[in-house]
């Protein structure tokens, strides 16, 4: 049994043959289908010159979707540092707090979005890659501009993104909650986890260790039907690991008629293996196991899957399996 708040990340997929619109109608009725269905949060993340991703700066997706919802929490995860000036960060979901009452998270992550360089230069303004001590000094101003804002009203809720080591002890030494990415890169997670407990500093953000794992998940009747609709992230993912970032988000038939190569395959499997695919049975199970092996204290489901009705089904499946 999973006894822990259960959430979404919203990575607004562009399907092959719809436009922007459909999406960004799409991620409104989302939010509002897993707000009946009680999930606690929905996250959305940022990103940049994807075919397969729609490029929705996260604080109009959150401030969009809380506009037509009244209980869910809504938040960035997450929106990039260095893309963004610190104190425009802490106005904006500032603003969004104050608007939206004990509603708003503000999560933090490090990566330009884009794997396209001249796209990664024009958001840094021409900028180089952001080093390590100018990412901490980007967060810490995020932190200390949150709190002059505090005479608007509430703030909005703080958390680091990490899927490194070094990610995990900034969160510690900043006292954040962190969100794991082991949707992303599941081989770190356990380092991820021992830096930051270990290094844990209590601050006015939180006061113990607080840890989201955010995990692929993808829950239909069976398993055949579940790896179907899995299937367009196989190749979106299979690009990627030859260093193509410009594949389209394909239909499910398309994806099942893609020649994976023999390495490609055994990739995949080793990612589906560490992630939560199949039955209700199957993905309730895989999420326990997670939760327990890793401490997380609360999970987070990415269902990158073609389908919007599939989708909002496999979300409404765990939770069905989870009352019964």
């Amino acid at each position: 049994m999973i006894d822990m708040p259960l959430s979404a990340l919203e990575v607004a997929m562009v399907q092959t043959g719809t436009r922007a619109v459909d999406t960004l109608r799409d991620t409104a009725a989302f939010a509002q289908e897993l707000e009946r269905l009680g999930y606690h949060r929905i996250w959305y993340a940022e990103h940049h010159h994807s075919p397969a991703i729609g490029a929705f700066p996260p604080v109009v997706l959150t401030a969009h979707a809380a506009a037509s919802t009244s209980v869910i929490r809504l938040g960035s995860g997450g929106v990039l540092a260095p893309n963004h000036a610190p104190i425009m960060l802490a106005e904006q979901f500032g603003t969004l707090a104050a608007l939206h009452e004990d509603r708003i998270d503000l999560g933090v992550g490090r990566g330009p979005g884009t794997f396209d360089e001249a796209t990664a230069r024009a958001l840094c303004r021409g900028a180089g890659p952001t080093t390590d001590s100018e990412y901490r000094d980007d967060v810490a101003a995020i932190l200390a501009f949150l709190v002059d804002e505090v005479a608007l009203g509430p703030l909005p809720q703080p958390w680091l993104l990490a899927s490194s080591p070094a990610g995990a002890v900034l969160a510690a030494e900043l006292g954040l909650p962190i969100a794991v990415a082991h949707h992303i890169r599941p081989d770190n997670t356990r380092a991820v986890l021992e830096h930051y407990r270990a290094a844990f500093t209590p601050s006015r953000w939180c006061t113990r260790p607080r840890v989201l794992l955010c995990v692929e998940t993808v829950c239909a009747q069976t398993d055949e039907e579940a790896h179907w609709h899995g299937g367009p992230m196989n190749v979106v993912k299979a690009g990627l690991l030859k260093g193509i970032s410009d594949t389209p988000f394909p239909t499910p038939a398309e994806a099942a008629a893609h020649p994976f190569d023999a390495e490609e395959l055994r990739a995949l499997a080793a990612f589906r293996a560490q992630q939560a695919v199949g039955t209700p049975e199957t993905v309730v199970h895989r999420l326990a196991q997670l939760a327990d092996q890793t401490g997380a204290d609360e999970l987070m489901l990415t269902t990158p899957v073609y389908d919007f009705r599939a989708r909002v089904r496999s979300y409404e499946l765990i939770r069905k399996h989870l009352g019964a």
